[in-house]
């Protein structure tokens, strides 16, 4: 989950040196992306992938710019062991990082995964609240505690990027919380993780969730804040942003929202919130946007998982009109219905839908694109003709396609488009 750099080689970075490279990241207001679609995304009912899809993905997210890919969970299958093992080998951009429970084979089973590999992340995962604890994990608060400081102290033999997310941190009582993230911190994290995990929280309380972390956790500016949030009720995307203006440096999300049940926060949707009301959040996000409906359509392809078409950024309607209303105004001026360009996030520009909303200006410039002379078209009594028998055909269909509008045309004006 690290946007940063460090090698492996613990003797070559010291606790000094990387308390350093964190405070530079806080003080950049920049938020790093930590994509977790190959981990947490895969783990959508029906979303499997190969290890060939996964490096494919891998080498689209590496494309997109995103800080770091949480590749998989090395324990959880040869599998993702493997696909583990390849991306770390083939991808050089983003961190690569994997999942872990607070095991010591669990830790030593992601190292031997990242072997002969440079540089490499392991978040550390473990329950902390009072009904993971008694249902789960049938640990008192103190052996929590001691299992995450053995863990950490663990996996920081053996990388510098070592993250730890207390599990349902948001049904975690505060005061527990704080303690068990400064055991972290001491022991060698140098990122804590604040997951929503079953999509509990409102965006009002993740502000005073994460002002509770910021004020009570002493040894936080030893460490980078990466928050997680699930979409049971549909706020995953509101409560990133949300902990953002309250100071999280890091979020992770994936591409089209995908991941357990409802759903992660969606990675589009973030990013350009972000970038759109860049002027509100003033914050950077290293994504090359334009990507984002390519990098989305990979994924629903390779998942299997489609796209509803009002997915905001990535859906098939988004940069669709067919009210007549609208249609005139962006023939006009794209800002007066748009407030992001289709082509800024890969679109191929906005659609007019010929359709029984449609008015005359929008029937007027597609027949111009289709070839008629404007003089042609503007004639009043012509142009009547054709808008009406358009308007008796869409009265009974969805769209009208450009064909029919030629045919409709061509009968008209005696002839074909010049």
């Amino acid at each position: 989950m690290l946007g940063f750099d460090f090698v492996n080689n613990v003797n070559s970075v010291n606790k000094f040196a990387a308390a350093k490279i964190i405070g530079l990241i806080k003080k950049r207001n920049r938020i790093l992306i930590g994509d977790t679609t190959l981990r947490d995304g895969e783990q959508a009912p029906g979303a499997s992938l190969n290890i060939e899809q996964k490096i494919k993905i891998a080498k689209q997210l590496e494309l997109l710019g995103v800080d770091s890919v949480e590749a998989g969970f090395p324990t959880s299958s040869k599998e993702d062991f493997e696909a583990v093992r390849l991306i770390a080998n083939k991808i050089k951009g983003p961190l690569i990082t994997a999942l872990s429970r607070c095991r010591k084979d669990d830790i030593e089973t992601t190292r031997k995964a990242f072997k002969g590999t440079r540089r490499w992340g392991i978040t550390l995962f473990l329950g902390t609240s009072p009904i993971l604890r008694k249902h789960s994990l049938n640990k008192t608060k103190d052996e929590v505690l001691n299992v995450v400081r053995e863990a950490v102290t663990l996996a920081r033999k053996y990388t510098l990027s070592v993250a730890f997310g207390a599990e349902d941190a948001t049904r975690t009582e505060e005061a527990f919380l704080y303690r068990v993230y400064e055991e972290a911190i001491d022991a060698g994290a140098v990122v804590i993780g604040f997951p929503d995990t079953v999509g509990w929280l409102t965006p009002f309380e993740v502000k005073a969730k994460i002002a509770g972390i910021k004020g009570n956790v002493s040894n936080l500016d030893k460490a980078l804040l990466a928050v997680h949030f699930h979409n049971d009720l549909g706020l995953a995307v509101a409560n990133s942003l949300a902990a953002i203006e309250s100071g999280a440096n890091i979020v992770q999300c994936t591409i089209n929202g995908i991941g357990e049940r409802a759903g992660n926060a969606s990675l589009e949707e973030l990013v350009m919130a972000l970038k759109t009301r860049e002027d509100y959040y003033k914050v950077k996000v290293n994504i090359d946007s334009k990507r984002l409906f390519a990098t989305s359509q990979l994924v629903s392809e390779l998942t299997g998982i489609a796209i509803s078409p009002n997915k905001p950024i990535v859906g098939q309607n988004v940069f669709a009109t067919e009210a007549g209303i609208h249609q005139a105004a962006l023939l006009k001026e794209r800002i007066t219905y748009e407030i992001i360009k289709p082509e800024s996030v890969g679109q191929n520009g906005t659609k007019f839908i010929l359709g029984r909303h449609s008015g005359r200006h929008a029937i007027r410039d597609r027949l111009e694109k289709l070839g008629y002379r404007a003089e042609r078209v503007d004639n009043s009594f012509l142009f009547n003709q054709i808008y009406e028998r358009f308007k008796e055909i869409a009265s009974s269909r969805k769209e009208v396609k450009d064909e029919e509008l030629r045919v409709i045309a061509n009968e008209v004006l005696g002839g074909d488009a010049d």
